[in-house]
Formats: structure tokens, C-alpha cells, sequence
């Protein structure tokens, strides 16, 4: 049974998440504001956390800021509808995705099994013997068993979302890669209107990874179609 931790004050609304999660096979703790929040997610052990970003006492920011420096567990954060920077904010963060409300129970239902299968091909992968290799493309090196990403020698440290979406790359260099189907990849879940996640995701990866040593762009965006990974043809970089 998954454990599932709601951090909102709208206690009305967590009562019916309650409800619903229960009956799909949740165990629910639902706690109302921001400090209460944080110690129950650090003194408790929880599969995933869906966290409102206005809260009472610490915000959802602050909240996602202190459960980010202590532990890494996935987590949902709760915006309001058509507050796109609050998404944004909350993705740069550390959130793994975010849902707008109002929302219907279902979809957040939806995400979290998302995340629950993402999570599980990654444990499935790093237990089977044949990943234990390494996907080498230009200065980029990617263990793939040890979850370790170097770009000229040096380690950077990426998410489990920006690793999967850095393995889809490297795998498909040099083709164009459309959002929807990067969404799928990383993700495992359809790209909705107006969804920004993947984007942010990538975002946050391309400054991690930087451009290649000669000013070449390594991810290029290809406007309202997707992503490439460009392959650096000059062979002193």
C-alpha cells in the first residue's frame, strides 16, 4: 500500500482526496500547513507527497525547499489555475510535476501512477546486469547502473527526471525529438495543453550541461515541435 502525504489547507478538499485515494488503495496523511508539513514528511516514510503551494506559516515553496534538502521523494505541487510562474518556480525547485486546480481527482491519480511507474523501471533497470554500461557521446559520459553523469570528467548532479531525459537524448542524438514524445519517455505520461514540464525540465538540464567547448548549443529547441541533442562534429571538442 502506497503512503501519501497531503500537505493543504483546504481541509474540505483533503478529506475528499482522502476518501478517494482510500478506495484506490492509499494509505493518506493529511496535514494543513506548512510547518507541520515539513516534519511529517522528514519524521515519516512516504511514497510520494502532493503539496499546495499556499499554505499557512511556510509556503509550498519553502516547504519543497526544506523536504528537498533533507530527503528525495516525489512530489506534486498544487498551483493555481493559470499561475504558470508558480509552476515554473515550483518545477526549478525540485518538484517533479505539478497539477493546477481546480483539478479532477483522477488526474492526480494519473500522475502519481506515473511517477510510481517511472520510479519502478528505474529500480527494474539499475538491477539488470546488461545496463551496467555506459553511454558515451562527445564529452558526455552516462553510467547508466551507477546513475552517475560526467561532461569532461567532472560529475554534475542531475534528478532522476533530468537522467531519464538525458538517456532519451543520448540515445536518439541528432534526431528530433517532439515534446509529446519526451513527455512519454521521461515522464511516462501525455503531454497536456499548455503543459510546461517537460520544458522546464530540459531547461534546467541544458544549464547543467551547458554548450560544448566551443560555443556549440548541445540542446537546441525547435520551436512548437520539440528537442535535438546536436551532435559536435568538431573533433578537438
Amino acid at each position: 500500500m502506497e503512503k501519501l502525504l497531503i500537505i493543504d489547507d483546504d481541509i474540505a478538499l483533503c478529506e475528499l482526496l482522502t476518501e478517494y485515494f482510500s478506495s484506490e488503495g492509499f494509505q493518506i496523511t493529511a496535514v494543513h500547513d506548512g510547518n507541520s508539513g515539513v516534519k511529517t514528511a522528514l519524521s515519516e516514510e512516504f511514497d510520494i507527497i502532493v503539496l499546495d503551494v499556499m499554505l499557512p506559516e511556510l509556503n509550498g515553496f519553502e516547504v519543497l525547499r526544506s523536504i528537498r534538502s533533507k530527503i528525495d521523494l516525489p512530489i506534486i505541487m498544487l498551483t493555481a489555475k493559470g499561475d504558470d510562474i508558480d509552476r515554473i518556480i515550483g518545477l526549478e525547485m525540485g518538484a517533479d510535476d505539478y497539477l493546477a486546480k481546480p483539478f479532477n481527482p483522477r488526474e492526480l491519480i494519473a500522475r502519481i501512477r506515473a511517477i510510481f511507474r517511472r520510479t519502478k523501471n528505474e529500480k527494474e533497470e539499475l538491477s539488470t546486469k546488461n545496463l551496467s554500461k555506459k553511454i558515451i557521446i562527445g564529452d558526455i559520459e552516462m553510467n547508466i547502473s551507477a546513475r552517475v553523469v560526467k561532461v569532461n570528467d567532472e560529475k554534475i548532479d542531475i534528478t532522476s527526471i533530468e537522467f531519464k531525459i538525458l538517456e532519451y537524448f543520448l540515445k536518439n542524438a541528432g534526431r528530433l525529438i517532439p515534446r509529446e514524445e519526451l513527455s512519454s519517455a521521461a515522464l511516462e505520461r501525455e503531454l497536456l495543453p499548455n503543459d510546461r514540464t517537460i520544458d522546464v525540465h530540459v531547461s534546467k538540464l541544458r544549464k547543467k550541461l551547458g554548450n560544448y567547448n566551443n560555443g556549440m548549443e548541445r540542446i537546441k529547441t525547435i520551436r512548437s515541435v520539440g528537442y535535438l541533442y546536436a551532435i559536435n562534429s568538431d573533433k578537438n571538442e
